[in-house]
């Protein structure tokens, strides 16, 4: 299994960026994102089931928007009204439909300057 994330970068605050994740490797029940901001623990941002179902923390809701293309096994995270506290590095997550098994991506630099 691989995870490929993408689309991380600099914005200024009020901003938006959009996030790209490719999978391979097997079929995926749960797709998402978490982060890992400077100097704390990684956290939920976002995930979608295979059947469309979305969770997001409080944090971002309204703001960022997850979506899925199984055929593609791709996910992305729309995020829009960027601030300094959205700093951090996004990693991709999927967990297999068969084995449970999760896995990560490599992560992506996401700064908002304020």
């Amino acid at each position: 299994v691989q995870l490929q994330a993408s689309g991380g970068g600099l914005v200024q605050a009020g901003g938006s960026l959009r996030l790209s994740c490719a999978a391979s490797g097997s079929v995926f029940s749960i797709m998402g994102w978490y982060r890992q901001p400077p100097g704390e623990q990684r956290e939920l941002v976002a995930t979608a089931t295979s059947g469309g179902t979305t969770n997001s923390s409080d944090s971002v809701k309204g703001r960022f928007t997850i979506s899925r293309n199984n055929a593609r096994k791709m996910v992305y995270l729309q995020m829009n009204s960027l601030k300094h506290e959205d700093t951090a590095v996004y990693y991709c997550y999927a967990k297999t439909r068969f084995t449970g098994r999760e896995y990560w991506g490599q992560g992506t630099l996401v700064t908002v300057s304020s």
